[in-house]
């Protein structure tokens, strides 16, 4: 006969709640009731059938790791197996595909790449062609003998990030001035947001027919001198201002210089496949998203030409275009700040 002891620390094994405050009796019953309930549930359970697993659906998802590397993981069902071996289905492959600015379903040519895996695995690592770009991967097996295909399920479409900070910013901070118009400010802006990528260009362009010329030419060496000589800003503030002096406060008699300068700007727009390299005279040129382009070069006197060439993202075909353009100056009557005759009203 087991002590009261001993029955309070079966019936505490036991779960039996309140079992220091039973007597020997109460505790016995506890614990006989209790041990029953777990024989009858133990048997229950081990009659009872295994809980069957959901049947597993085909699909693939593609998971960028790093600029160039992505983890791609699969699960393929038992009826889509059985049906691909049925019908000739041999070896099991991931297609990777740039879907960059494209349309659901769309992929650009040239840049889709095949990947044999083993047909056992259910995950593997993919070396990513471009970074900086979006992809769809596809599985699929590759038939015997006519090399057809048999897709089985497509994955989301994933952003690869860059290998490299962008080089295009897009913020631009401008100084305040409050005596800068709106004008002025955005003249600023623009500048602000030149890379010097036009006036390569444009260098580019002239080497062969380079020449002095009147109007332009003498605007932007004058243009030039001013910045060199004085810091003012080449957008119309300080001296360039209309009606102001050097203090920008005007008050100084009436006495006012008048002048005039001109110029004009070329426009270089165009598109290719978002995938390429475009080149202009040599310089690479960013496409933005969908693959469009456009460059604002200087268009001074003289002769420009613009050798314009793009090459897809695995190097076997090339196009390319060469623009030329002609601008004289028939007529100069205009004359730079520092030329100008002080007037009086």
């Amino acid at each position: 006969m087991m002590t009261l002891r001993q029955l309070r620390q079966v019936a505490s094994d036991l779960g039996v709640s309140l079992y220091s405050r039973k007597s020997k009796e109460e505790l016995l019953d506890a614990i006989s009731s209790r041990s029953t309930n777990e024989r009858n549930a133990s048997s229950i359970e081990a009659e009872l059938a295994p809980a069957p697993r959901p049947a597993a659906e085909t699909h693939v998802v593609f998971l960028p790791r790093d600029p160039q590397w992505a983890y791609v993981f699969w699960d393929i069902s038992l009826a889509d197996r059985e049906s691909a071996q049925s019908a000739g289905a041999t070896q099991l492959c991931l297609r990777v595909a740039d879907v960059t600015g494209l349309a659901p379903g769309s992929s650009h040519p040239h840049t889709m790449q095949e990947v044999v895996v083993d047909s056992h695995a259910t995950e593997w690592y993919l070396p990513v062609p471009l970074s900086d770009r979006d992809y769809r991967v596809e599985l699929g097996y590759r038939k015997a003998g006519s090399g057809g295909w048999i897709s089985l399920a497509y994955s989301s479409v994933a952003r690869v990030p860059a290998l490299h900070p962008s080089e295009q910013i897009l913020d631009q901070f401008v100084p305040f001035s409050l005596e800068a118009s709106p004008a002025e400010a955005a003249t600023s802006l623009m500048e602000t947001a030149d890379s010097g990528l036009h006036e390569r260009l444009y260098q580019s362009a002239t080497s062969r027919w380079r020449r002095l010329g009147r109007g332009s030419e003498a605007f932007h060496e004058m243009e030039e001198s001013l910045l060199g000589e004085s810091g003012l800003h080449a957008s119309g503030a300080g001296l360039w201002a209309s009606g102001r002096n050097e203090s920008g406060a005007g008050l100084m008699a009436r006495q006012r210089s008048f002048w005039l300068v001109a110029d004009a700007e070329l426009i270089v727009y165009g598109a290719t496949d978002p995938s390429a390299r475009l080149t202009i005279g040599g310089e690479e040129v960013p496409l933005s998203a969908d693959g469009t382009f456009r460059i604002q070069v200087p268009f001074r006197d003289g002769e420009q030409l613009y050798p314009i060439e793009a090459v897809a993202a695995d190097g076997e075909q090339k196009r390319h275009i060469t623009l030329a353009f002609n601008r004289t100056t028939p007529e100069d009557n205009s004359n730079p700040a520092d030329q100008a005759k002080l007037e009086w009203f």
